[in-house]
């Protein structure tokens, strides 16, 4: 986005990686791998007083970003959460109360974090502790963090980032959380079994995902009986660059399994690829569908968007006017699909089969 003892490791090859049973097979040193499903970065090995926890490094094949050791029996108690969609499996999961500090607060769509981050909020009988504000997550404050004193720290790493260092100073554990650079929607939602180990909620994490799982591939099935679906160009420029997903991303993933067509799902990296917009005209200019998300106020007239970029006229979609929006202020997309991409998937199964109707769309509108 744990007591932990963290090793950031430079040139480790991996040794340990998926195991062929639920339960888990031997490990070196008499450990058991835990079997994860769809996860590709992380690998989880079970001893008899902790578990061993190793993050492959997404931007370097066969080297380690990090190995974690998480003793049986003491769970953590006390976080400081950089990231929204963290904050939200944290609730989804039941240990939303160990929750004491967050990033980005004004950004967090999260009404039980904002109740306890308010001035004025006291915490009473079973009310939940309060959730201190500690700045950007850029560049935190780092004395309302030692103030906190949380005992341990969840940020999203990134590529030769070097931001982690004044947190890694403090002392206190700092967990990489690398889930967002999965290549599939459920690789990265089957993080939240070591989510739910940090804490002591792996029960209800791995019930979770359970669900999650088998929802997605009800989905997914269904998806692939319809006729191909219609194409889609996410997200908008950004000053000059339109930042689009990476065809091995889970965005990309989660198009094709909706069975919907993505000119860019031919590419070979796992995140955002940062075009500009005569590249992304010439790729993705004929897709069908554009789907882009904005923050607050009425959704953006096409009057508007060719205001703030009057090349968006050469764009099919726009002038079919198959535009869909989604209000992230009011909408809790970011928050909500990280660990339940099947909620987006249902949503762009909408999206890209007109007609089919299953609930209605929960984010987007058109």
């Amino acid at each position: 986005m744990r007591h932990l003892i963290i090793y950031i490791v430079l040139s480790v090859a991996i040794t340990m990686m998926q195991a062929c049973s639920s339960q888990g097979t031997p490990a070196d040193g008499g450990g058991d791998t835990i079997r994860m499903k769809y996860a590709r970065l992380l690998t989880m090995v079970r001893y008899a007083d902790h578990t061993d926890v190793l993050i492959a490094d997404p931007w370097n094949e066969g080297r380690l970003l990090q190995k974690l050791r998480i003793d049986s029996g003491v769970p953590y108690r006390k976080a400081l959460v950089f990231t929204s969609v963290h904050c939200q499996l944290m609730e989804y999961i039941g240990c939303e109360d160990y929750i004491a500090g967050v990033c980005d607060l004004r950004y967090m769509n999260i009404p039980g974090i904002q109740r306890r981050a308010a001035n004025g909020y006291v915490a009473e009988g079973g009310d939940l502790m309060p959730v201190a504000d500690c700045g950007d997550a850029m560049s935190p404050d780092m004395e309302k963090v030692v103030t906190l004193a949380p005992d341990v720290i969840i940020v999203s790493p990134f590529e030769n980032g070097n931001g982690q260092q004044k947190l890694q100073r403090l002392g206190v554990p700092v967990v990489m959380a690398a889930d967002y650079m999965e290549e599939s929607p459920l690789g990265r939602a089957e993080w939240m079994k070591f989510y739910g180990l940090l804490f002591g909620c792996q029960a209800k994490a791995d019930s979770l995902f359970e669900v999650v799982d088998s929802t997605y591939q009800m989905l997914r099935q269904m998806a692939i009986k319809m006729p191909k679906g219609r194409s889609i160009l996410t997200e908008r420029k950004t000053g000059p660059t339109w930042y689009c997903p990476g065809g091995r991303s889970t965005i990309a993933r989660l198009i094709a399994d909706a069975n919907g067509g993505y000119a860019f799902a031919g590419d070979t990296h796992p995140g955002s690829l940062a075009l500009s917009f005569e590249q992304v005209l010439a790729k993705a200019g004929e897709s069908d569908v554009w789907a882009f998300k904005y923050q607050g106020g009425q959704p953006l007239t096409r009057r508007q968007l060719l205001d703030e970029y009057h090349g968006y006229a050469g764009l099919k979609a726009f002038r079919n006017g198959n535009i869909y929006q989604c209000d992230t202020s009011s909408k809790p997309l970011f928050e909500e699909t990280a660990f339940r991409p099947d909620f987006l998937l249902r949503e762009f199964i909408q999206i890209l089969h007109p007609g089919t109707d299953l609930g209605g769309l929960r984010y987007y509108t058109d």
